[in-house]
């Protein structure tokens, strides 16, 4: 794949709520002529909170609306995401609501953080979103006891399948405690309850990697899977993109060095890039994604263009 870089679109910046960031854009088509793209903005103590922009289909570095500060954020205190909450995806039902799959953190005591993943879930065509419950729907079990987090969501031939990143380990990395975990694969009759453990999906290679981030799945055709996700290495301490094919979306074969979209050194993304999510729109297709920090700088948008 070719990708060429548009640039930054849109970062809170410190206005309304303080906000900071714009992580993990999550793409979703409104209309025609509309990208409606999700993101996670940061409080003044680091907790993730929703927000959105509206962009435009044609070309995604122009801004039309942008929602009034949080549309749903942390959870209750004592809850599994009551340190912020960070979009992932989106799923419209044949009911016509729409569901946002999402990670919620928990800040821990004798581990840094938990990740699991709840669901919200909006009646008036994504303006606004509240929670399905206070507890999450994939929660820990035996085999993935500290992260069921990333979720990505589709609804096909009547039925939902998600994939997500799980683990039970961490891992020094510089001195520093890092998680551990690959991709897994699960599905639901209904998207609201889901099965206690999921079955691997894509392992982690080699001892430089120690987790994928953010899974995005398209379905190109029939039988035909594209998988696009991060990859975090121990000798970078930082993402870079990955890109793997599937005949049924759930044994991949991996093509990183076909993704074809890296980092810009001196720029924004000099460091690492990471979250990405494609989308097609007006017969073209769009790459939302994230630099250095997280997001510290926005987030930005690149066209495929081979």
């Amino acid at each position: 794949m070719i990708w060429k870089k548009r640039g930054l679109v849109w970062n809170s910046g410190v206005g309304a709520g303080g906000f900071t960031h714009a992580m993990g854009p999550t793409p979703f088509l409104i209309d025609d002529d509309t990208i409606r793209v999700y993101l996670t903005v940061l409080d003044a103590d680091g907790r993730g909170h929703v927000q959105y922009v509206d962009v435009a289909a044609d070309n995604p570095t122009r801004v039309l609306a942008e929602s009034q500060g949080s549309i749903f954020g942390p959870g209750l205190p004592g809850t599994f995401d009551d340190n912020g909450v960070m979009a992932l995806s989106l799923v419209r039902v044949p009911d016509g609501r729409i569901f946002l799959y999402y990670a919620g953190f928990e800040i821990c005591h004798h581990i840094r953080y938990r990740i699991f993943s709840g669901l919200a879930i909006s009646e008036d065509e994504g303006g606004s979103f509240h929670r399905y419950s206070h507890a999450p729907i994939l929660d820990r079990s035996d085999g993935e006891l500290f992260f069921r987090g990333g979720p990505f969501a589709l609804y096909e031939d009547g039925r939902f399948r998600m994939w997500y990143v799980a683990g039970s380990t961490w891992m020094n990395v510089a001195g520093k405690q890092m998680p551990v975990y690959d991709l897994r694969y699960v599905e639901s009759d209904d998207g609201l309850h889901w099965p206690s453990e999921g079955q691997l999906s894509m392992a982690l290679t080699g001892d430089d990697e120690h987790g994928f981030g953010r899974p995005w799945v398209i379905r190109r055709g029939t039988g035909d899977y594209q998988l696009f996700y991060s990859v975090r290495r121990t000798s970078l301490g930082a993402y870079r993109l990955g890109y793997a094919e599937s005949t049924d979306g759930i044994s991949w074969t991996r093509r990183d060095a076909e993704m074809g979209l890296d980092v810009s050194p001196g720029a924004f993304d000099g460091q690492a890039i990471m979250y990405s999510a494609v989308i097609e729109a007006q017969g073209r297709t769009w790459c939302f994604y994230n630099g250095d920090g997280f997001g510290a700088a926005g987030f930005a948008v690149a066209e495929r263009a081979g």
